[in-house]
């Protein structure tokens, strides 16, 4: 299959709705040589199809594996700071958040085997650009919970994102103060432990 059916199927995808995306996903999946277009197409910010290509590859990551998106996360890094339409940058928080979740899972996992440092440091400073910028109330909850994760394994994160919370974001929508206060939470009990 071609770059070409897959923009036929993002082309035809109406809306967001969760049928559209399942079915969507399935296609990809059961051309497994789509998911390498598909993020490109994600990152391809001059093109409006982005959006869809992006709410797709997080469907397949939140429904079906993260493991989909490991064999190209340099390309997904390098990529999340050129993001401009909102709909790709609350799914790619998203997966950044299911990325931190799995590397900082107890168990061995293939996350943990295949992203590098560069690579959580690249999710870590666009995470950071997110949260001081005006983004949306999703990417900034999925942001600093992100953060919160990767931090347990970088000494540095914690305190600046504590400084975040609570110079910027608290002070901003009832969603960033709540995501704020809970993360705050959670930092405090990190560092009691």
């Amino acid at each position: 299959m071609s770059i070409d059916f897959l923009i036929s199927v993002l082309h035809s995808m109406e809306n967001p709705k969760r049928v559209n995306r399942n079915n969507a996903a399935n296609i990809v999946l059961e051309q497994p040589e789509l998911i390498k277009p598909l993020v490109d197409l994600t990152f391809d910010v001059n093109n409006k199809l982005s959006i869809k290509a992006a709410w797709i590859l997080e469907w397949i990551c939140t429904h079906h594996g993260i493991n989909h998106v490991l064999p190209y996360l340099n390309t997904f890094t390098k990529g999340l700071q050129n993001l401009q339409f909102d709909g790709a940058l609350r799914t790619c928080a998203k997966i950044c958040e299911h990325l931190a979740t799995a590397y900082t899972n107890t168990s061995n996992n293939k996350t943990k085997e295949t992203i590098t440092n560069e690579q959580i440091t690249l999710i870590i400073e666009t995470g950071f650009d997110w949260l001081i910028t005006e983004q949306k109330i999703a990417v900034k909850a999925y942001t600093m919970n992100t953060l919160y994760l990767f931090g347990k394994h970088k000494d540095w994160v914690h305190p600046e994102l504590e400084h975040i919370i609570r110079t910027k974001v608290i002070h901003e929508s009832k969603g960033c103060t709540a995501r704020g206060k809970k993360i705050l939470q959670l930092l405090a009990k990190h560092a009691n432990s």
